[in-house]
């Protein structure tokens, strides 16, 4: 009888944790798993070793947790801009996001991965709260409130890309200074849609 209670115990705590994570989001397990990681790691940050790339500290994993969140929501919004923008330069605007961004998230995930870093495999729920209520939108109040969340992404990205412009990990550095360019070409095109939606 004390065997099919423990048993009964251990089920009960398997499904508690795996609810438990269910409700988390994708970015909040990638930050766990990497946090736990850095705490084995001591914070190792560079390549070393008879050339095995080494791990990064827990501000580089965020960042890179950060930018694969972004990459993925840019990558919907533009699809969604893509089907449903009545302005053509919206339009045009959502492919090159799903374009540049598939494209940029595919070198962050190389580089994670040699970095062993972890990264979300699904949108976060910040970002996915404002693809939510842009999706209930439609005509030009769906192509302004896009523009708004492009304009507004963008800015908040070109900054964290610049603070790490000089990240002590040089490939991470490397990664960041061959991105921002784009970046930034991005957020001078949502400002010039959006000026002309007005």
């Amino acid at each position: 009888m004390k065997k099919n209670n423990v048993t009964t115990c251990l089920l009960f705590l398997f499904v508690l944790a795996c609810t438990s994570n269910q409700n988390k989001s994708s970015v909040a397990i990638a930050d766990s798993a990497n946090e736990a990681k850095t705490d084995t790691t001591k914070y190792r940050d560079t390549t070393t070793t008879a050339g095995i790339t080494m791990g990064v500290n827990d501000e580089t994993a965020r960042f890179l947790v950060d930018v694969a969140d972004v990459n993925m929501t840019e990558v919907k919004l533009g699809q969604m801009a893509k089907d449903k923008a009545s302005s053509q330069r919206v339009k045009n605007f959502g492919d090159m996001m799903v374009r540049d961004h598939t494209s940029a998230d595919n070198e962050l995930r190389t580089l994670a991965a040699n970095k062993n870093v972890t990264l979300p495999t699904s949108v976060g729920t910040d970002h996915q709260n404002k693809i939510n209520a842009l999706s209930k939108k439609s005509g030009r109040r769906f192509d302004k409130a896009c523009m708004d969340i492009m304009e507004d992404g963008h800015e908040e990205t070109v900054r964290d890309f610049n603070r790490n412009k000089d990240n002590k990990n040089a490939d991470v550095a490397a990664f960041v200074n061959k991105m921002l360019p784009t970046l930034q070409m991005h957020l001078d095109s949502a400002k010039a849609i959006k000026k002309a939606l007005r």
